[in-house]
């Protein structure tokens, strides 16, 4: 365990990144799954409402430095190429 006085308050810090960058996955693994579903469910009207929604929500978590940028844009083009296999907006 930390002795120092500013380790000790290094120690503190990182336990509310800690939980800060684990809320905010938990979120966007949510909202992830929460669009995921729509398309299986071939909801196109709920996926096109959610998909700008969750691309913004990666976009928060890439400046928060929770999620990678290649890993934010891995997902943004795989949600949005199932999202547009649903077909054209009717």
């Amino acid at each position: 365990m930390a002795t120092h006085q500013s380790a000790i308050k290094r120690h503190k810090q990182s336990l509310k990144r800690r939980e800060a960058n684990k809320a905010t996955r938990s979120r966007l693994r949510t909202q992830i799954k929460k669009l995921r579903d729509s398309v299986e469910t071939s909801d196109a009207a709920s996926a096109r409402r959610l998909l700008p929604e969750t691309i913004a929500l990666i976009d928060r978590s890439i400046q928060k430095g929770v999620v990678h940028e290649n890993t934010a844009a891995r997902y943004k083009s795989r949600l949005t190429r199932l999202v547009n296999k649903l077909g054209a907006p009717k």
